[in-house]
């Protein structure tokens, strides 16, 4: 598994990237990667999203090739695109969503927040709102896409849509919930470390 740190990059620009990626990891031409980075403020939506879920009809959304809603991505949120093949383990898209709320609930720990799942829906939520989103989509089993971690306070932008196709739902962040400053180099750090050894232990080939 290969850790790439992307710094903030466009969202069309980590898309190619993604896009080329999956390919090179289906033809063995690449190892499995994790794509970590800030997107500059764009809205995204999944495959089966509705577009009513924006609430304003100036913002440009982008349709993708992942699961769930509309969302927002912007600075202070840290997002990762892991590239994995799940082909070689398992095929199964299910235990690869529980894998990544468990690498967000983890990583809270480690800043001292406690988090959870929701029955019935993907993400992970604290006791005031949601604190990361996840969508992923596959190509011939290869994952695209994956998660967005709120670190800092960035909520504004998602008062002009119904997060995740969920109406008045709060949202949250590791600042607001630890109650202190966070770094997001600081954060990324933890995410790394969690994910190599999270891989080995849910996703073994």
């Amino acid at each position: 598994m290969e850790i790439r740190d992307l710094g903030i990059v466009a969202f069309a620009e980590a898309y190619n990237i993604q896009k080329q990626l999956a390919d090179n990891v289906l033809s063995d031409a690449a190892p499995e990667t994790l794509l970590l980075l800030e997107h500059l403020p764009v809205y995204t939506i999944g495959r089966g999203g509705d577009e009513r879920n924006s609430l304003d009809p100036s913002i440009e959304v982008i349709r993708i090739n992942r699961g769930g809603d509309i969302t927002f991505h912007g600075p202070g949120q840290l997002v990762g695109y892991p590239i994995v093949n799940l082909s070689l383990r398992g095929k199964d898209l299910h235990r690869y969503l529980r894998f990544l709320e468990e690498l967000i609930v983890l990583t809270a720990a480690d800043f001292g927040v406690d988090s959870h799942r929701v029955p019935g829906k993907t993400g992970v939520w604290t006791d005031s709102g949601k604190l990361a989103s996840i969508g992923v989509g596959a190509r011939r089993w290869v994952t695209m896409h994956g998660f967005a971690l709120n670190v800092k306070p960035l909520l504004a932008g998602f008062n002009r849509i119904n997060p995740c196709g969920i109406k008045n739902c709060p949202l949250t962040s590791l600042e607001q919930e630890s109650d202190s400053v966070l770094l997001l180099e600081q954060v990324k750090g933890r995410v790394m470390s969690r994910f190599e050894r999270l891989f080995i232990e849910w996703l073994p080939k």
